[in-house]
């Protein structure tokens, strides 16, 4: 059987922050469940805390020196932080996913979280925060599409606990605790799950 090398590429999400052991990463809950699914995993994680779209670029060219079968990007939040313009942040994205489909990988991204559900966010502008955070996910899905990769299917449900529930959140308020990690694990993995079985077959 070959090895399914498994890339995570972004930012502090897909790095894990928030998290008290590695296990409880986005990586390693994925990687557990594509071996439970059958297959050998080697996982890489070339995610940066804080990377935005325009670190994407130097992710990738690790990524591909080690080689990626299944690449999942988490990238956005540091872009909405920093007013990234939609137009720019999916194009940058556009090109990484090009770069690694190039490679010869399956590419999974999810896009921007909805930044309305943070505490941080006073409540007044929670609705605009959620409206700009909306817009500039729908601009990364359509340069992924064409880019050849698979936007992630997160339900909106997922945003709802999150904003229902303060314990899905780690001290900082901001990124997820291992709780949070595991649900945004759960709702990724039928699509990382699908990526592996097109490499496969």
């Amino acid at each position: 059987m070959r090895e399914l090398r498994f890339r995570v590429l972004g930012d502090s999400l897909a790095a894990g922050v928030g998290c008290r052991r590695v296990e409880e990463t986005v990586g390693e809950r994925l990687a557990a469940v594509l071996r439970a699914d059958g297959h050998r995993v080697d996982l890489g994680v070339h995610a940066v805390s804080g990377a935005r779209s325009a670190d994407l670029a130097a992710q990738v060219r690790a990524a591909v020196r080690s080689g990626v079968d299944v690449a999942l990007v988490v990238i956005g939040a540091n872009d909405l932080t920093s007013f990234t313009p939609p137009a720019v942040g999916a194009g940058l994205l556009h090109d990484a996913v090009a770069d690694l489909r190039r490679a010869g990988g399956q590419v999974v991204v999810a896009t921007a979280p909805d930044l309305g559900v943070v505490s941080h966010v006073p409540p007044a502008y929670r609705a605009f925060v959620s409206r700009a955070s909306g817009l500039y996910a729908r601009a990364q899905a359509d340069a992924v599409v064409r880019a050849g990769g698979v936007v992630a299917a997160v339900a909106p449900a997922l945003t709802a606990r999150f904003a229902a529930d303060p314990s899905l959140f780690s001290a900082d308020r901001f990124h997820p605790s291992p709780e949070g990690y595991a649900l945004i694990a759960d709702a990724l993995a039928p699509s990382v799950v699908a990526a592996a079985g097109r490499w496969a077959a």
